[in-house]
């Protein structure tokens, strides 16, 4: 099974605050995203971290990474400083990807592309980085906008662990796309 989530900011404590994170403590916070995520992901299932995976020093996201299931895959985030002993947890270490999960193309970047490829032929982006925030509110309104100029599918998903459809949870591609229902606008 393939895995997305995004903006996990483990040992960020203010990011608790800036998401509205329903946690008192880092350490509230980083406990329930590793017992979240092991309780969902297999050993042999892959997660595609979407960007900002950790806010601490090599040694404790080490750490980290080392108490989670499944094969690790990285696309970069601006706040994703990988040491070598870092790297050696994931499978891959990238800025940008594009896969086939089941019958669907999924493109991934830390960053959200109003425009991206394959988005022609339907296929999926899946990003993170604006959090719940007005600016992921701005991206809502450019979707719209280009759904009503032109005939182009607008297939983007924000996988923010923080983001309602997410829960903190590493999610399928099928869980994100039914959690959506299908909304025109993506508010759902």
């Amino acid at each position: 099974m393939n895995f997305y989530i995004a903006d996990m900011h483990f040992g960020h404590k203010n990011v608790i605050r800036y998401d509205n994170r329903p946690f008192d403590s880092v350490e509230e916070m980083d406990k329930a995203m590793i017992t979240l995520w092991n309780e969902t992901v297999g050993d042999n299932d892959v997660v595609y971290i979407l960007g900002d995976f950790s806010w601490y020093k090599e040694e404790k996201t080490a750490f980290i990474l080392g108490c989670l299931k499944g094969h690790k895959v990285l696309i970069k985030g601006n706040h994703d400083h990988i040491s070598p002993k870092v790297a050696r947890y994931f499978d891959r270490i990238c800025e940008y990807a594009e896969i086939k999960d089941g019958e669907e193309k999924v493109v991934m970047s830390h960053y959200p592309m109003p425009f991206w490829n394959g988005q022609h032929r339907n296929s999926i982006h899946l990003y993170g980085h604006v959090h719940n925030s007005h600016q992921y509110n701005y991206c809502l309104s450019i979707e719209k906008e280009l759904r009503q100029l032109q005939d182009i599918p607008m297939r983007m998903f924000n996988v923010g662990c923080m983001m309602t459809y997410m829960n903190y949870i590493p999610r399928t591609l099928n869980e994100i796309l039914e959690s959506k229902g299908g909304a025109e606008d993506g508010q759902k």
